[in-house]
């Protein structure tokens, strides 16, 4: 029997957590001289105060969803896949040749297209871990960061002689298409408020769509039931008659498919062309969203919520608050990764033993 219900483990824990993570950031705000009830006052209303606040909040959450959840998918098979800046990366690439090689009639078909071009380029980068991992030994963390860098020199390489535009000195392909480019938040609804300046487009929904998904996947399929068993046993699961390069090399498959697949919200839907470093760090938040959502699909959509109100309520901070630098909204973001993820057991000891104390009383 566990611990403690599984509720407690979703919700309760990662609460509390986020809780210690923002009392201690209070502090680090109070001893710079501002108010902290006021730092956070602004970051909530910068968040989801407004329409436009709300835009670029799940503008930044759907980047967090499709990175998280390639996470999740890796670390249940026991896999920590630290490659998704560079999958991602890889995924814009997908993005912008399906784009610019293809003249779509109708953004749908385009869309549909750049899921499998962000998908395959993804996946295709993280099919040489995974088969390093799988066939010969190689550690996955060090593979997948090698690869992160590999990506970023690959693409620069690519932008700079292959797909500039001619006589351009900006390092980044044409502008795609207008057939190409995804309807956003304005045009999908204007009665919510944004602007037709809004990031936020229905990249958003396909995010959720990859959450439905990888909760079918994960707990309603063989396969799913496959990769829970192997990282839960590695011996165990080979003794059962699961196939561990299988395994490694599908969960790795689809966790670089999920992971490319971010690049259609930051390339097709808001930049609208493939430019240097198209992922801003998202790969590395997706690692923080994993631990903090416990690897569930609801968790992870919540997570990325969370840490898209903490970068656009900090963009707003560091406005509003002078004080409060770029440094220190890191800082703060820092935080909540540190509570949520290494000082996880911090919180969960107690929890466990309050919740054995509880049932042992009852």
């Amino acid at each position: 029997m566990d611990k403690m219900p599984r509720w407690a483990d979703i919700v309760l824990i990662p609460f509390i957590n986020l809780l210690l993570a923002l009392v201690v950031s209070g502090l680090v705000v109070l001893y710079i001289g501002e108010s902290p009830w006021e730092a956070m006052k602004i970051m909530v209303r910068g968040s989801v105060g407004s329409p436009y606040g709300w835009g670029y909040t799940l503008f930044y959450a759907t980047n967090f969803i499709f990175t998280g959840l390639g996470v999740a998918v890796a670390f249940h098979a026991k896999m920590f896949n630290i490659g998704g800046e560079g999958q991602a990366a890889l995924g814009g690439l997908g993005v912008a040749m399906v784009c610019l090689l293809i003249p779509w009639p109708h953004w749908s078909i385009a869309l549909l297209a750049a899921v499998i071009g962000a998908a395959a380029f993804g996946a295709a980068w993280a099919a040489i871990p995974a088969y390093l991992q799988a066939k010969r030994g190689s550690h996955i963390v060090i593979t997948t960061i090698m690869f992160n860098f590999i990506a970023s020199a690959l693409l620069v390489y690519l932008l700079v002689n292959v797909f500039r535009v001619p006589g351009s000195m900006a390092p980044e392909t044409a502008r795609f298409a207008e057939a190409a480019r995804l309807p956003n938040g304005y045009d999908i609804a204007p009665w919510l408020g944004f602007s037709r300046s809004t990031p936020l487009n229905v990249s958003f929904l396909l995010a959720i769509a990859a959450c439905v998904f990888v909760w079918l996947l994960i707990w309603k399929t063989r396969l799913g039931y496959e990769i829970r068993a192997y990282g839960h046993s590695q011996t165990g699961a080979v003794y059962a008659g699961i196939n561990p390069v299988r395994i490694i090399m599908i969960s790795m498959l689809i966790s670089g498919g999920l992971s490319g697949m971010m690049a259609i919200n930051g390339v097709m839907g808001e930049a609208e062309r493939l430019v240097i470093d198209p992922v801003q760090g998202a790969g590395f938040v997706g690692i923080a969203v994993a631990l903090m959502g416990r690897s569930h699909p609801v968790g992870v959509f919540l997570a990325a919520l969370l840490f898209g109100m903490l970068y656009q309520g900090g963009a707003e901070l560091e406005f509003e608050m002078p004080a409060v630098s770029r440094e220190m909204l890191l800082v703060i973001q820092a935080l909540v990764i540190l509570f949520t993820g290494a000082l996880d057991n911090m919180v969960r000891m107690p929890v466990e033993r309050l919740f054995l104390s509880l049932r042992k009383g009852s």
